[in-house]
């Protein structure tokens, strides 16, 4: 019997059912088996969970051939070490990289089911806070797609930063519980584990005959690896995405139990999963700052740890150990990974200094993400070292190393010497992060030539005037599988049909929709792939709000982390300044909804303003039936990878109204600007070379340029005198300040307008004019519905440059000096019955 049962499975196998079958098939059995429902009860949830492990199943086979390829050709590894992952859902870009999603879509119709509806069952992963986060993501993806040997390392965060909620126009933070139901995408793989010590103080021992440090720390937590394969497009590479959870090396004091203390025992269990629990924890009180350094801490030890592991399962020493990884710092959040690995090799493995700091710098590599002084993260000496006692030793041996280095080159300049200084020396001393990761690596980009220029002449000058030759550009990309194929079906079938499915891999293959623009009949397909996504977000809309939305007009979307310097409330004063011009009758006004959506940090009071007061002129407009036909102002609500599927295929606009000078990149303009969005922009970030690529009449210009900024700081800049002299303006502010906006506290805005008149450190005031008359421009142009179709078809065309294929290439030849590792599947023998 269990003969002929085999012989019939087998056969079944020969006859290579349909896809759709074997889908059908696979579904069902787990449903069964890992759910234990059958179709009647089941819940679209279950039928998620059941269709999430059809498709992990299938990338396993993947997966467990890359690991087999990479162990026995021992290829040079890409190590991606990012405090953040913003993955995204992953039953979506999994059936888009399989190339299956037409055959689930088909199967679930089928057996009268809804794609759609299961994706919706998928909680957005709460790995990462905007930009970093998804960026590192983005490059996971393309590192597969390209078949680069690769492991991103992180931390799995059992809750997100924080789901964001609009109550009464305020942001409210709620617990993001993303993991309540399990995650089907992650494996827990408990045989790879390392412990990290935190505290406690060092020894000088005698071991082999030499002297060494040994740290004897106060406390021990435990990483365990959680394993999410990351696959890639139409091909056999399941690269890993390891994060690490903490536990307790000891979970349960027996003893404290046996004496009736039962909450002690388990004290340990508690306090070490703390470091894991949640992301980036508002780092203004001491704890906060504490435990942020405790988390980075953590999660760099472990990667690191288990580098060294995988390197010994082929090799005796860790000579090589610089030729086999590669390790990118994803800002500085992982750069205690240069004193990390520096411990390592001294105190573990018992290699000298030189060797040691050789090996640490030709393995690491570190992008910056920031120009704002402020963030480039600094740690107190004192915290750094009750917390880390051996890694100050280190980082002030390392310390003086470097700068008896740089004086030797430059004697006398005590100056320069301080700046460069991996701890800052006045005041509260704190610990340089930005400068241990430009002493400790090879190479430092940044990533847009504008903000990689500014690095040189600002923030990392002295470094770049010293070691220029570590210097480089990688402008940012973002995957056209998810934010394309993915988020915009429509548009990606359009764009297919026409010039075939190359594009997908090829960003540059878009060049070949430039001649389709003249086309009357594609501009039409065109725009109505447009209007149907924006009727999908408007549904959305309506759903969260009650909003009821016209998908005719134009659709102005500002969606971003909020923050001052990315200038929402320049954008507020022009919705301010339509509402005003409709209110003295002018009708001229092209009909418009501006979209919000962005988080604000929960410590930051002028951000969480500046949500309310978005949020209290939509009430106003869109109660006002003299105003709510020509515009509607909405906040979309918890902004997020899911959300942003609807969002960028439904814009029109793209705001990218960031001050000259502070936006490292972005990567939201360039999704935008790839699903087909025109872009209204300042010189700012990847924009100048988005609007060098698209061409200067097809990308919306205003602004001060950096130099321009510079200059009317210089000269002394007084806001006031704009609120002075300009009528518009003047009327706009007024507005805000007399109470209408906020009745019960009339008061309210006042702290934002006192900001804006008196100090305006991102020059709101001097900017405004220029913006109103270029959202002019914008208006005249949304007139003629042919041109503007035209130029959004441009828009896309002329955006390959800004594929994080193309990043990553750059990164593989000029950093990682890494190359692609083909994977052949496994071949997987049927197994004869025995009697």
């Amino acid at each position: 019997m269990e003969k002929r049962r085999r012989r019939g499975a087998d056969t079944i196998e020969m006859q290579a059912p349909s896809t759709n079958e074997a889908v059908r098939r696979h579904l069902l059995e787990n449903l069964r088996s890992d759910q234990a429902k059958f179709a009647a009860v089941a819940t679209n949830h279950d039928y998620y969970l059941a269709l999430a492990r059809v498709v992990r199943d299938r990338i396993m086979r993947r997966w467990t051939s890359t690991a087999r390829t990479y162990y026995e050709k021992g290829s040079r590894t890409v190590c991606y070490l990012s405090a953040e992952f913003l993955i995204g859902p992953q039953l979506g870009n999994n059936l888009v990289n399989l190339g299956i999603y037409k055959d689930a879509e088909s199967v679930l119709m089928e057996m009268g089911l809804s794609l759609d509806e299961l994706l919706e069952q998928e909680p957005e992963p709460g790995l990462g806070n905007g930009g970093l986060g998804r960026l590192a993501a983005c490059y996971m993806d393309s590192l597969a797609t390209l078949q680069i040997p690769a492991i991103g390392y992180g931390i799995r965060y059992e809750f997100g930063i924080f789901s964001q909620a609009i109550k009464d126009g305020w942001q409210v933070e709620m617990t993001d519980k993303w993991l309540r139901h399990g995650n089907p995408w992650e494996i827990a793989n408990s045989d790879v584990a390392h412990d990290v010590f935190l505290g406690g103080h060092t020894e000088k021992v005698i071991e082999h005959g030499r002297v060494r440090v040994k740290w004897v720390p106060d406390r021990v937590v435990t990483g365990v690896a959680y394993d999410t394969p990351v696959l890639g497009y139409g091909v056999n590479t399941a690269n890993v995405l390891r994060l690490w959870k903490a536990e307790a090396a000891e979970s349960f004091d027996f003893q404290a139990f046996n004496v009736g203390d039962y909450y002690r025992a388990v004290d340990a269990k508690v306090f070490s999963e703390n470091i894991t629990k949640v992301l980036y924890p508002n780092d203004e009180p001491a704890a906060g700052k504490e435990l942020r350094l405790e988390q980075q801490y953590f999660f760099v030890s472990c990667s690191l740890q288990d580098m060294i592991r995988i390197y010994l399962q082929k090799e005796k020493t860790l000579d090589r150990f610089h030729e086999k990884f590669a390790v990118q710092l994803n800002d500085t959040h992982p750069a205690l990974a240069v004193a990390e690995l520096m411990r390592l090799l001294i105190d573990v493995h018992e290699m000298d200094w030189d060797r040691a700091w050789f090996i640490t710098r030709k393995t690491m590599s570190y992008t910056n993400h920031t120009l704002l002084p402020e963030a480039l993260e600094t740690y107190s000496l004192p915290l750094m070292q009750r917390l880390l006692p051996r890694h100050m030793e280190i980082i002030y041996e390392i310390n003086h190393r470097f700068l008896h280095e740089v004086s030797e080159s430059h004697p006398g300049d005590a100056e320069l010497l301080s700046r460069i200084s991996l701890i800052g020396e006045h005041g509260d001393k704190q610990v340089r992060m930005a400068n241990l990761a430009c002493a400790g690596s090879h190479a430092i980009n940044g990533v847009a030539r504008l903000h990689s220029d500014l690095l040189k002449t600002t923030v990392l000058k002295d470094f770049y005037n010293l070691m220029p030759e570590k210097f480089s550009n990688k402008t940012n990309g973002v995957t056209p599988r998810r934010f394309m194929a993915l988020s915009n079906p429509e548009l990606a079938r359009l764009i297919t049909d026409s010039i075939g499915d190359a594009w997908v891999t090829d960003l540059d293959q878009l060049r070949k929709l430039e001649p389709l623009a003249e086309d009357p009949t594609f501009r039409h397909r065109w725009s109505q792939v447009k209007l149907a996504r924006k009727k999908i977000l408007a549904e959305k809309i309506t759903d969260l709000t009650g909003l009821h939305l016209d998908s005719s007009t134009l659709f102005d979307i500002q969606t971003k982390r909020i923050h001052e310097y990315k200038r929402q409330l320049l954008n507020v004063l022009h919705i301010l300044t339509l509402y005003n011009r409709i209110k003295r009758g002018d009708t001229k006004v092209s009909p418009r909804t501006f979209i919000f959506g962005g988080k604000a940090a929960p410590g930051y009071h002028m951000a969480k303003l500046t949500i309310k007061l978005i949020n209290s002129v939509a009430d106003m407009i869109n109660h006002d039936p003299e105003v709510n036909s020509y515009l509607r102002v909405v906040f979309f609500p918890d902004f997020n990878v899911k959300n942003a599927h609807l969002i960028y295929p439904a814009a029109d606009l793209s705001e990218q109204i960031s001050t000259a000078g502070y936006e490292a990149s972005g990567t939201g303009n360039m999704k935008f600007a790839l699903n087909g969005a025109l872009t209204i922009g300042t010189l700012d970030g990847a924009n100048v070379e988005i609007r060098e690529q698209v061409g200067a009449e097809n990308f919306f210009l205003f602004g001060l340029t950096v130099e321009e900024v510079n200059q009317i700081r210089a000269k002394g800049y007084r806001p006031r005198s704009f609120y002075e002299q300009n009528r518009d303006l003047h009327t706009v502010l007024d507005l805000i300040g007399s109470g209408i906006l906020s009745p019960a506290n009339r008061a309210l805005f006042h702290p934002l307008l006192g900001n804006l008149v008196e100090h305006d450190h991102f020059l709101v005031m001097a900017d405004y004019q220029h913006y109103i008359d270029c959202q002019d421009r914008v208006s005249r142009v949304w007139t003629d519905q042919e041109q503007w179709a035209k130029m959004s078809i441009l828009n896309v065309a002329r955006m390959g440059m800004f594929s994080s294929d193309r990043a990553i290439k750059e990164y593989c030849e000029d950093i990682w000096h890494v190359k692609p590792v083909p994977v052949e599947l496994d071949i997987i023998k049927p197994q004869m019955a025995t009697v």
